[in-house]
């Protein structure tokens, strides 16, 4: 672009803008159509061509204003033929090779500036930076639907000129809106940051949904179980220092099928679950004991939990197990949790524990031999952020 001439007059500083624009080293490569037109008349574009072009017709349908003010431009890009209807890119400034040392070039030579309306015009943006160095191009940011995103990329003719920019006091404001000024290279240094950050946080939350969906579901099974198992819950207490779990499987051989011993040795109260009615097993071994059910020759008090005494039982129950569960699995253990209880050998379910189920899809009272390590599924991916390169 053409820098700021005296003589010109500001119709005339538009018109050269426009159209070194056109013929610059940013769209020229990327213009199909233009370059197209290059190839008719060794490089030549007649005016009427170029009038075609809307945003420079909208500057001014007038050949004679676009001429004078071409012959006034010292940028020396372009050239006008001697009848004054035609315009080409000077063949002594040869489109640079687009390599990685030029895309580099360009990177150094261009800011990042944050901050503009979305109402805001090209025009506006022009004005606003006009006398503020040379400028090559101004490349607004734009969404998928082709809206302004309050965002641009200014591109300088040098690298000192983009730095020079950056300490200027005069572009920390737009009509009263506070701006963000970057270089290039920091903006897309802060972009790969966020990105890199989003990831993480996508990744987190997916796991999260993840535990919280897990959760729900293993609530609601244990609802239904809760619903599902009444009368199984028989509470003992008494002067049980010299009693095992071993001793509540053998006194209940023959009458009732126990799945879990919630009871440490030297307590003096505990909870056994049985694989049916608990009354039916108590009242069996009652009478099989001469009417009083005594262990070890203790006396003992018997109780079967009814209502939300056993809800709440059952459910303790079943959480120290699927702790029991997922502490084993830390540990890489080969899933003999089953069963295992506070302060035993063979643990909570004792001799008859390696048979049986306490029935839901993760809360196991057996074995954990078939567990395998959910995997966490994929991040969520995360849209790429527009750069303009």
């Amino acid at each position: 672009m053409a820098e700021k001439q005296a003589e010109m007059t500001p119709l005339e500083m538009k018109v050269v803008r426009q159209i070194e624009y056109y013929f610059g080293d940013h769209n020229l490569p990327r213009d199909k159509f233009l370059k197209e037109q290059l190839q008719v008349d060794d490089g030549w574009v007649t005016l009427e061509t170029m009038l075609k072009f809307n945003r420079l017709k909208s500057i001014t349908p007038e050949s004679s204003i676009i001429v004078s003010a071409l012959l006034k431009s010292k940028s020396g890009l372009l050239e006008v033929s001697e009848d004054k209807t035609k315009v080409r890119r000077s063949p002594n400034k040869p489109l640079p090779e687009l390599n990685d040392d030029y895309k580099d070039t360009l990177k150094h030579k261009s800011v990042y500036i944050k901050g503009f309306p979305l109402e805001t015009s090209l025009d506006e943006i022009q004005e606003w930076l006009n006398g503020k160095d040379t400028i090559e191009n101004i490349q607004m940011r734009r969404n998928l639907q082709r809206q302004f995103k309050g965002s641009v990329f200014v591109c300088f003719d040098t690298e000192e000129s983009s730095q020079k920019f950056l300490e200027r006091d005069d572009i920390k404001s737009f009509k009263d809106n506070e701006m963000l000024v970057l270089s290039r290279e920091a903006y897309h240094a802060k972009k790969a940051e966020e990105r890199k950050s989003n990831k993480a946080e996508t990744k987190a939350k997916a796991k999260q949904d993840k535990e919280q969906q897990q959760k729900n579901v293993e609530d609601k099974e244990m609802g239904a179980l809760l619903d599902e198992q009444t009368g199984c819950l028989l509470r003992f207490a008494g002067e049980l220092e010299d009693v095992s779990r071993e001793d509540f499987h053998a006194l209940f051989t023959g009458h009732g099928k126990i799945k879990w011993v919630d009871f440490t040795r030297g307590a003096k109260e505990g909870t056994l679950l049985f694989d049916g009615n608990a009354k039916e097993a108590f009242d069996k071994a009652k009478e099989a004991n001469g009417g009083e059910l005594k262990i070890k020759g203790n006396s003992v008090e018997w109780q079967v939990l009814e209502g939300e005494e056993e809800k709440e039982e059952l459910k303790k129950i079943i959480e120290a197990q699927q702790e029991s569960f997922n502490r084993n699995k830390a540990r890489g253990g080969r899933g003999r949790s089953g069963g295992r209880g506070r302060g035993g050998r063979r643990g909570r379910g004792g001799r008859d524990q390696g048979r049986n189920q306490y029935r839901g899809k993760k809360t196991k009272f057996e074995s954990d031999d078939d567990d395998d390590d959910d995997a966490d599924g994929p991040a969520a991916k995360v849209a790429k952020t527009e750069n303009g390169s």
